[in-house]
Protein backbone atom coordinates (compact mmCIF):
# COMPACT_ATOMS: atom_id res chain seq x y z
CA UNK A 1 0.00 0.00 0.00
CA UNK A 2 1.25 3.49 -0.82
CA UNK A 3 1.89 5.82 2.16
CA UNK A 4 -0.59 8.47 3.20
CA UNK A 5 0.70 11.63 1.50
CA UNK A 6 0.47 9.59 -1.91
CA UNK A 7 -3.35 8.41 -1.29
CA UNK A 8 -4.19 11.81 -0.13
CA UNK A 9 -3.00 12.60 -3.61
CA UNK A 10 -4.79 10.54 -5.73
CA UNK A 11 -7.97 11.59 -2.99
CA UNK A 12 -8.00 14.83 -4.00
CA UNK A 13 -7.53 14.32 -8.00
CA UNK A 14 -10.75 12.08 -7.54
CA UNK A 15 -12.32 14.68 -5.67
CA UNK A 16 -11.74 17.81 -8.06
CA UNK A 17 -14.32 15.67 -10.30
CA UNK A 18 -16.74 15.51 -7.66
CA UNK A 19 -16.81 18.63 -7.00
CA UNK A 20 -17.72 19.68 -10.32
CA UNK A 21 -20.70 17.40 -10.32
CA UNK A 22 -21.51 18.80 -6.72
CA UNK A 23 -21.45 22.06 -7.97
CA UNK A 24 -23.43 21.23 -10.75
CA UNK A 25 -26.20 19.51 -9.00
CA UNK A 26 -26.90 22.23 -6.44
CA UNK A 27 -30.73 22.61 -5.72
CA UNK A 28 -31.49 18.76 -6.49
CA UNK A 29 -34.65 17.69 -5.32
CA UNK A 30 -34.73 14.64 -3.26
CA UNK A 31 -35.05 11.02 -4.83
CA UNK A 32 -35.24 8.61 -2.18
CA UNK A 33 -36.37 8.58 0.94
CA UNK A 34 -34.01 7.03 3.59
CA UNK A 35 -36.03 7.29 7.15
CA UNK A 36 -38.34 10.05 8.55
CA UNK A 37 -36.78 13.36 7.56
CA UNK A 38 -34.06 12.08 6.01
CA UNK A 39 -33.56 11.95 1.92
CA UNK A 40 -30.60 11.67 -0.68
CA UNK A 41 -30.41 12.89 -3.99
CA UNK A 42 -29.56 11.32 -7.54
CA UNK A 43 -26.22 13.68 -6.96
CA UNK A 44 -25.23 11.58 -4.15
CA UNK A 45 -25.92 8.40 -5.40
CA UNK A 46 -23.91 9.85 -8.92
CA UNK A 47 -21.25 11.00 -6.43
CA UNK A 48 -20.46 8.54 -4.10
CA UNK A 49 -20.40 5.93 -7.63
CA UNK A 50 -17.93 8.06 -8.73
CA UNK A 51 -15.46 8.05 -5.72
CA UNK A 52 -16.34 4.38 -5.26
CA UNK A 53 -15.31 3.26 -8.65
CA UNK A 54 -12.38 5.30 -9.14
CA UNK A 55 -10.99 5.12 -5.84
CA UNK A 56 -11.16 1.33 -6.00
CA UNK A 57 -9.91 1.38 -9.65
CA UNK A 58 -7.01 3.53 -8.85
CA UNK A 59 -5.67 2.60 -5.61
CA UNK A 60 -7.30 -1.03 -5.03
CA UNK A 61 -8.36 -0.60 -1.69
CA UNK A 62 -11.98 -1.26 -0.84
CA UNK A 63 -14.98 1.97 0.07
CA UNK A 64 -17.42 2.11 2.77
CA UNK A 65 -19.98 4.83 1.70
CA UNK A 66 -23.11 6.51 3.32
CA UNK A 67 -25.44 5.53 0.13
CA UNK A 68 -24.36 2.16 -0.86
CA UNK A 69 -22.40 0.60 2.17
CA UNK A 70 -19.70 -2.01 2.16
CA UNK A 71 -17.38 -3.10 5.26
CA UNK A 72 -15.20 -1.69 7.50
CA UNK A 73 -13.67 -4.94 8.37
CA UNK A 74 -10.70 -4.12 6.40
CA UNK A 75 -7.01 -2.95 7.25
CA UNK A 76 -7.08 -0.15 4.77
CA UNK A 77 -10.84 1.10 3.50
CA UNK A 78 -11.80 4.42 1.94
CA UNK A 79 -14.78 5.98 3.77
CA UNK A 80 -17.06 8.04 1.89
CA UNK A 81 -19.84 10.84 2.27
CA UNK A 82 -20.53 11.99 -0.64
CA UNK A 83 -22.70 15.35 0.04
CA UNK A 84 -22.59 15.91 4.05
CA UNK A 85 -25.55 17.53 4.88
CA UNK A 86 -28.05 17.00 2.53
CA UNK A 87 -30.97 19.17 3.00
CA UNK A 88 -28.56 21.94 3.17
CA UNK A 89 -27.76 20.54 -0.15
CA UNK A 90 -30.95 20.48 -1.92
CA UNK A 91 -31.95 23.95 -0.55
CA UNK A 92 -28.80 25.43 -1.73
CA UNK A 93 -27.53 26.26 1.54
CA UNK A 94 -23.48 26.40 1.27
CA UNK A 95 -23.45 24.35 4.40
CA UNK A 96 -22.69 20.71 3.07
CA UNK A 97 -19.56 18.82 2.08
CA UNK A 98 -18.21 16.03 0.17
CA UNK A 99 -15.88 13.94 3.07
CA UNK A 100 -13.40 11.29 2.26
CA UNK A 101 -11.14 9.34 4.82
CA UNK A 102 -8.88 6.28 4.56
CA UNK A 103 -9.04 4.16 7.93
CA UNK A 104 -6.11 2.04 8.35
CA UNK A 105 -6.56 0.00 11.25
CA UNK A 106 -9.81 1.80 12.13
CA UNK A 107 -8.05 5.36 12.61
CA UNK A 108 -7.83 7.71 9.92
CA UNK A 109 -4.56 8.75 7.67
CA UNK A 110 -5.95 10.92 5.23
CA UNK A 111 -8.54 13.04 5.07
CA UNK A 112 -10.52 15.45 2.48
CA UNK A 113 -13.39 17.66 3.58
CA UNK A 114 -14.03 19.95 0.60
CA UNK A 115 -16.74 22.20 0.81
CA UNK A 116 -17.20 23.90 -3.27
CA UNK A 117 -19.80 26.20 -2.09
CA UNK A 118 -17.31 27.95 -0.18
CA UNK A 119 -14.79 27.39 -2.46
CA UNK A 120 -12.59 25.89 0.61
CA UNK A 121 -10.91 22.19 0.36
CA UNK A 122 -9.31 20.89 3.90
CA UNK A 123 -7.24 17.98 4.01
CA UNK A 124 -4.43 16.27 6.41
CA UNK A 125 -2.41 13.15 5.88
CA UNK A 126 -0.92 11.25 8.79
CA UNK A 127 1.99 13.40 10.27
CA UNK A 128 0.88 16.33 8.69
CA UNK A 129 -0.30 19.95 9.72
CA UNK A 130 -4.15 20.68 8.52
CA UNK A 131 -3.70 21.94 5.27
CA UNK A 132 -6.38 24.57 3.87
CA UNK A 133 -6.54 24.82 0.41
CA UNK A 134 -3.43 23.26 0.33
CA UNK A 135 -1.57 25.33 2.37
CA UNK A 136 -0.68 24.75 5.94
CA UNK A 137 -2.46 26.37 8.60
CA UNK A 138 -1.52 27.80 12.01
CA UNK A 139 -2.32 25.13 14.73
CA UNK A 140 -5.64 25.76 17.14
CA UNK A 141 -5.27 28.00 19.21
CA UNK A 142 -8.11 29.50 21.93
CA UNK A 143 -10.33 31.79 20.70
CA UNK A 144 -11.36 34.91 22.89
CA UNK A 145 -14.34 34.50 24.93
CA UNK A 146 -16.05 36.37 23.37
CA UNK A 147 -16.31 34.95 19.82
CA UNK A 148 -15.62 31.41 20.49
CA UNK A 149 -18.44 29.40 18.88
CA UNK A 150 -19.48 25.66 19.39
CA UNK A 151 -20.74 23.71 16.34
CA UNK A 152 -23.96 21.71 17.18
CA UNK A 153 -24.55 18.93 14.97
CA UNK A 154 -28.72 18.64 15.53
CA UNK A 155 -31.19 19.34 17.64
CA UNK A 156 -33.57 16.41 16.23
CA UNK A 157 -32.58 12.54 17.43
CA UNK A 158 -33.30 10.09 14.80
CA UNK A 159 -35.67 6.92 15.95
CA UNK A 160 -32.34 4.87 16.16
CA UNK A 161 -30.15 7.52 18.14
CA UNK A 162 -29.03 6.38 22.02
CA UNK A 163 -29.11 10.81 22.49
CA UNK A 164 -32.11 11.71 22.82
CA UNK A 165 -33.83 15.35 21.67
CA UNK A 166 -34.17 16.55 25.10
CA UNK A 167 -30.54 15.62 25.99
CA UNK A 168 -29.69 17.61 23.01
CA UNK A 169 -31.73 20.55 23.63
CA UNK A 170 -30.74 20.58 27.20
CA UNK A 171 -27.31 20.64 25.70
CA UNK A 172 -27.84 23.27 23.66
CA UNK A 173 -29.78 24.97 26.11
CA UNK A 174 -26.72 24.87 29.16
CA UNK A 175 -24.05 25.45 26.35
CA UNK A 176 -25.37 28.72 25.90
CA UNK A 177 -24.65 29.46 28.95
CA UNK A 178 -21.20 29.22 28.48
CA UNK A 179 -18.32 31.03 27.06
CA UNK A 180 -18.87 28.67 23.87
CA UNK A 181 -22.20 30.32 21.63
CA UNK A 182 -23.91 27.24 19.91
CA UNK A 183 -23.95 27.33 16.14
CA UNK A 184 -26.12 24.59 13.96
CA UNK A 185 -24.93 24.29 10.75
CA UNK A 186 -26.61 21.41 9.98
CA UNK A 187 -23.54 19.44 8.72
CA UNK A 188 -21.44 17.59 10.73
CA UNK A 189 -18.67 17.46 8.34
CA UNK A 190 -18.99 21.48 8.17
CA UNK A 191 -18.96 21.84 11.68
CA UNK A 192 -15.78 19.20 12.74
CA UNK A 193 -14.20 21.35 9.59
CA UNK A 194 -14.40 24.66 11.29
CA UNK A 195 -13.09 23.84 14.42
CA UNK A 196 -10.51 22.40 12.81
CA UNK A 197 -9.72 25.97 11.64
CA UNK A 198 -10.49 27.00 14.61
CA UNK A 199 -13.95 29.25 13.52
CA UNK A 200 -15.48 27.10 16.03
CA UNK A 201 -14.09 26.57 19.37
CA UNK A 202 -15.40 23.23 19.49
CA UNK A 203 -18.08 20.84 17.85
CA UNK A 204 -20.49 18.44 19.40
CA UNK A 205 -21.72 15.42 16.69
CA UNK A 206 -23.72 13.01 18.19
CA UNK A 207 -23.79 10.92 14.67
CA UNK A 208 -22.81 7.60 14.78
CA UNK A 209 -21.96 6.90 11.53
CA UNK A 210 -17.89 7.03 10.40
CA UNK A 211 -18.74 8.30 6.84
CA UNK A 212 -19.88 12.01 9.10
CA UNK A 213 -16.98 11.63 11.33
CA UNK A 214 -13.37 10.14 9.98
CA UNK A 215 -12.78 13.12 7.99
CA UNK A 216 -13.16 15.35 10.60
CA UNK A 217 -11.53 13.79 13.36
CA UNK A 218 -8.12 13.55 11.44
CA UNK A 219 -8.36 17.34 10.60
CA UNK A 220 -8.65 18.40 14.31
CA UNK A 221 -6.05 16.02 15.20
CA UNK A 222 -4.22 17.12 12.54
CA UNK A 223 -4.82 20.90 13.80
CA UNK A 224 -3.79 20.43 17.17
CA UNK A 225 -6.94 19.88 18.71
CA UNK A 226 -8.20 17.77 20.71
CA UNK A 227 -10.86 14.56 20.01
CA UNK A 228 -13.01 12.05 21.98
CA UNK A 229 -15.82 10.26 21.74
CA UNK A 230 -18.97 11.79 23.30
CA UNK A 231 -17.55 9.75 26.86
CA UNK A 232 -14.43 11.43 26.98
CA UNK A 233 -13.08 8.15 25.50
CA UNK A 234 -11.05 7.89 22.02
CA UNK A 235 -12.89 7.80 19.11
CA UNK A 236 -13.17 5.16 17.52
CA UNK A 237 -15.54 3.67 14.19
CA UNK A 238 -17.93 2.33 15.81
CA UNK A 239 -18.10 5.38 18.66
CA UNK A 240 -21.51 7.38 18.95
CA UNK A 241 -20.32 10.99 18.39
CA UNK A 242 -17.45 13.35 18.74
CA UNK A 243 -16.22 15.99 20.61
CA UNK A 244 -13.64 18.18 19.51
CA UNK A 245 -11.92 21.17 19.17
CA UNK A 246 -9.46 23.22 21.20
CA UNK A 247 -8.97 21.96 24.59
CA UNK A 248 -10.63 24.81 26.82
CA UNK A 249 -13.63 24.32 24.33
CA UNK A 250 -13.61 20.33 24.81
CA UNK A 251 -13.89 20.74 28.74
CA UNK A 252 -16.27 22.88 28.65
CA UNK A 253 -18.31 20.75 26.14
CA UNK A 254 -17.65 17.56 28.21
CA UNK A 255 -18.29 18.98 31.82
CA UNK A 256 -21.62 20.28 30.31
CA UNK A 257 -22.48 17.03 28.45
CA UNK A 258 -21.57 15.08 31.97
CA UNK A 259 -23.84 17.09 33.63
CA UNK A 260 -26.46 16.38 31.47
CA UNK A 261 -26.32 13.06 31.30
CA UNK A 262 -25.74 12.67 35.26
CA UNK A 263 -28.57 14.89 36.25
Amino acid sequence: MSDARELLAIAEAIVDDAERMFLAGVGADPSQLKQPGDFTTDVDLAIEDHLRRTLTRMTGLPVYGEESGGTLDHRAVWVVDPVDGTSNYAAGNPMCAILVSLLVDNQPVAAVTSMPMLHRRLTAFEGSPLLVNGRAASPLTESSPLIAQVGFSSVASPLDSPISSIVRQGLLSDLAETFLRPRITGSVGVDLAFAAQGIFGGAVSFSPYVWDNAAGVMLVRAAGGVVTDIEGKAWTPGATGVIAGTRAAHEEIMSTMNRILNS
